[in-house]
């Protein structure tokens, strides 16, 4: 039983601190799929604080895993990982057996598991730390009281310090489908031998105070007493695949599709992106009025991207002092695209040369 315990408390443990890094690494990404999880579960209301969830959720978890690794405080971290661990048990569940999340985010974007892989991960946790639980009085401590106390001090410490260098900077480990290197145009591409998902059009229609969803194929057409009420694009076939960019579309705002001219052109090319203007951070102006004077020079082409209006994005350029064309583009797009806002990136024939948060531009 003692090794038992000893082979699980290392599983166990390894696995959380494990879990809570890779998302520390990029805890705006978790604060993402925390939205995603709100939004369908009608608690919209938590998402103005879904970054300050994510951080703790990810040094709560890291902590947690250390201190089951070295026994610290058995009593009270037994009970906090199992009721963690229950509370993911639910939110995989929900996210496999309700088909609204396609994943959970549980190891970020640099792991992806299936909603079904998710969720029996998490029971075979959840039973391995119920043992740990039903047992935590014949666990000890691996070290002294000292040690063990100055070992989670530094998981705390780590872990925030951890989570606030990437907001500061960006990721140390790029795991999106825009990291330095990856070629946009080839990053749109479904993986060789993949199939998209497959979509059907419904037509939701009303009739006797009753609503009823067709198809084009089932539709009564020959009756004109139905009233349309609405419209959607049903999934009937799930794809085995989906490229690692998706949505990377720029318009003008007369809505000119400007993309291919853009990731074709030879010139060096910096795409500023700003998803909310109104959300923008600062200290970054002098950087950026440095890099317009380069394309005064005829040495790069600066475009803006956002997911703003256009009344929005005018009193922004005015209030900077800026001078080159701003782009739409899909605001999910963007905050993949770029964890800061703004967020530089260089593009070569559509080869991304460079990334940097507005703190570090060049």
């Amino acid at each position: 039983m003692k090794f038992l315990l000893n082979l699980l408390r290392i599983i166990v443990g390894v696995l959380f601190i494990f879990s809570g890094l890779i998302k520390a690494n990029d805890p705006l990404g978790l604060s993402y799929k925390m939205d995603e999880f709100f939004e369908v579960l009608h608690l919209g209301f938590m998402s103005h604080y879904s970054l300050v969830y994510s951080v703790a959720m990810n040094t709560f978890e890291i902590v947690c895993g250390v201190a089951i690794l070295i026994g610290y405080r058995m009593r009270l971290f037994s009970w906090l990982i199992l009721l963690l661990i229950a509370f993911f048990t639910f939110l995989t569940a929900y996210a496999l057996f309700s088909g609204t999340v396609r994943e959970c985010g549980c190891f970020g974007d640099c792991i992806k598991l299936s909603p079904a892989e998710t969720f029996w991960k998490d029971v075979a946790l959840l039973v391995m730390i119920l043992v740990i639980f039903l047992y935590r009085n014949k666990i000890g401590p691996l070290f002294g009281t000292k040690v063990n106390g100055a070992l989670m001090l530094l998981s705390l410490v780590f872990s925030l310090g951890v989570q606030w260098y990437t907001l500061a900077h960006l990721p140390v480990v790029d795991c999106l489908g825009y990291k330095v290197g990856n070629n946009i145009p080839e990053k749109m591409k479904l993986p060789p031998g993949s199939h998209p998902d497959v979509f059907e059009t419904v037509l939701i229609y009303k009739k006797d105070g009753k609503e009823k969803e067709f198809t084009t194929e089932d539709f009564p057409w020959n009756d004109s007493t139905w009233v349309y009420v609405d419209r959607k694009d049903k999934l009937v076939k799930e794809g085995d695949g989906e490229p690692p960019i998706k949505d990377f579309i720029l318009t003008d705002f007369d809505g000119g599709n400007q993309t291919e001219a853009i990731l074709s052109e030879a010139m060096p090319v910096y795409l500023f992106l700003v998803k909310d203007v109104n959300e923008a951070g600062k200290g970054w102006d002098e950087k950026i009025h440095a890099l317009q004077q380069q394309q005064a020079q005829g040495k790069c082409y600066i475009y803006g991207v956002t997911a703003s209006t256009k009344d929005q994005v005018d009193g922004f350029v005015k209030a900077h002092g800026l001078q080159f064309q701003f782009l739409n583009m899909d605001g999910t797009a963007i905050k993949t695209a770029g964890r800061s806002n703004p967020c530089l990136i260089l593009l070569e024939k559509g080869t991304i040369k460079g990334k940097w948060h507005y703190h570090d531009i060049p």
